[in-house]
């Protein structure tokens, strides 16, 4: 009496694609907010100054755990395209 399990390849198992970002995201955002309370109790006075460098690391965490996840996902994040130029001659000085 086998049981036929049929497996999800991982290409295609969302569940744990999403378990991943999760996890990751999570992580990330601990670790970089508690980087930035480290570095503001060090480097600064204010608690203004500390509590932005605590947001600047969380800001840092949650942002490089999205460029992750959505590499996980198989799409890229959006990037910025590069101005197009337009294909001028160059004006020639001293013809006639």
């Amino acid at each position: 009496m086998a049981e036929n399990k049929s497996t999800i390849p991982p290409q295609y198992d969302i569940n744990a694609k999403w378990d991943a970002c999760l996890d990751l995201t999570v992580r990330r955002f601990v670790y970089s907010s508690l980087g930035g309370a480290f570095g503001g109790l060090l480097l600064f006075r204010s608690p203004v100054t500390r509590w932005a460098s605590v947001a600047f690391g969380a800001g840092l965490g949650i942002g490089s755990a999205y460029t992750e996840c959505s590499q996980l996902f198989g799409g890229s994040p959006a990037k910025l395209a590069a101005p197009k130029l337009a294909e001028t001659p160059a004006p020639q000085e001293g013809q006639d």
